[in-house]
């Protein structure tokens, strides 16, 4: 078999001159198609892109980027997969930026320390990004230990960037503060609250908020129970909570804590919005389906993936840096609460 046929061409791999020959142009013709140059005849670029997909010509990204000093690929690193709200956000991070034409690279972060994090940063720079989208907890860029290279863009989401990098968060403040304000409204003396681990940025904005709320109403502020996001952890603290008569209006830091909070609720014999009333924060799509149905705060982690994504590609692009940006949160009213028994 000739060097000159479809199959050895395949196994060579497709060069421009290939397509070039294939569709009777100029092998910078083919170029300028091939990087999205707009001075090509529409009937000379849809003649090239048919000989690109005949052959299945696959432009060279590297060299590319070589020439444009660009990528098109972001890095992520990120905390924990096992989490509700990492994993949508992930989830919109990739969505965002395929739309924008450019692919992610994920590296997961286990130990929680600021060297694991510099080598997670260390790997992404190896694989050419052109940005890095950090999804970890807020200590590990307090740690002087993590070392990022001069100019690479960084974008935050859900942690304290102290003025570092341009951070993407939801409005965690608000949000515990609708949540608090709503049982206070129904007529609650005071509001409990499970709070998330004391090393969450989110759980420590969650716990200020709903205490702030509380003094700002003149309402007792009754001690934080600590757990780790967990339904398990949500059903201990809830046991506890359960077994004082006082006890009327529960604030969970997120949707699996509260559904321990109303299993330990159920258990003890209380009743579930008549005797105590319970406020999750996510909005976890079964959310709903818990028996009462739980009031809780909508969180909108496709657009905080989105605008982390945008926010990102203005900074590798344009060279623009913004501060905080915050998305706002909902509260969903469902069967969950209610006034405190007379």
């Amino acid at each position: 078999m000739s060097a000159s046929t479809p199959a050895a061409t395949r196994r060579r791999g497709v060069s421009m001159a290939d397509v070039a020959r294939e569709a009777n142009v100029s092998g910078q013709t083919v170029s300028r198609v091939a990087n999205g140059r707009e001075n090509v005849d529409p009937e000379t670029r849809a003649r090239v892109l048919a000989a690109m997909h005949r052959l299945g010509y696959r432009p060279n990204s590297a060299a590319r980027a070589l020439r444009s000093g660009r990528f098109h690929s972001i890095g992520v690193i990120m905390f924990t997969l096992s989490s509700f709200g990492n994993m949508r956000t992930l989830d919109a991070v990739a969505s965002a930026a395929a739309d924008a034409g450019y692919s992610i690279t994920l590296i997961p972060v286990s130990h929680r320390t600021g060297g694991e994090v510099s080598e997670a940063v260390d790997r992404l720079s190896e694989e050419a990004v052109d940005g890095v989208i950090m999804v970890v907890e807020a200590h590990l860029l307090d740690e002087r230990e993590i070392d990022l290279p001069a100019g690479l863009p960084v974008v935050v989401v859900d942690s304290n960037a102290r003025d570092r990098f341009p951070v993407v968060d939801t409005d965690q403040a608000h949000g515990a503060r609708l949540a608090t304000r709503h049982l206070l409204d129904l007529g609650h003396r005071t509001v409990h609250h499970v709070a998330g681990p004391e090393s969450s940025f989110s759980a420590m904005h969650r716990r200020e908020a709903w205490e702030r709320e509380l003094r700002m109403a003149g309402a007792p502020v009754p001690p934080v129970h600590v757990g780790d996001w967990t339904s398990e952890s949500g059903h201990e603290i809830g046991r506890a909570l359960a077994s004082d008569p006082d006890v009327t209006a529960v604030f969970a830091a997120n949707d699996q804590m509260a559904l321990g909070v109303l299993r330990a609720m159920h258990e003890a014999g209380r009743a579930v919005p008549a005797e105590v009333s319970v406020v999750g924060f996510d909005d976890m799509e079964e959310a709903r389906s818990f028996w009462p149905p739980l009031t809780t705060v909508r969180q909108f982690f496709g657009e905080v993936g989105r605008r982390s994504v945008e926010a990102l590609i203005r900074e590798v692009e344009e060279g623009e840096l913004h501060g905080v940006e915050l998305v706002p949160t909902e509260l969903v009213v469902r069967e969950s609460t209610a006034p405190p028994p007379s």
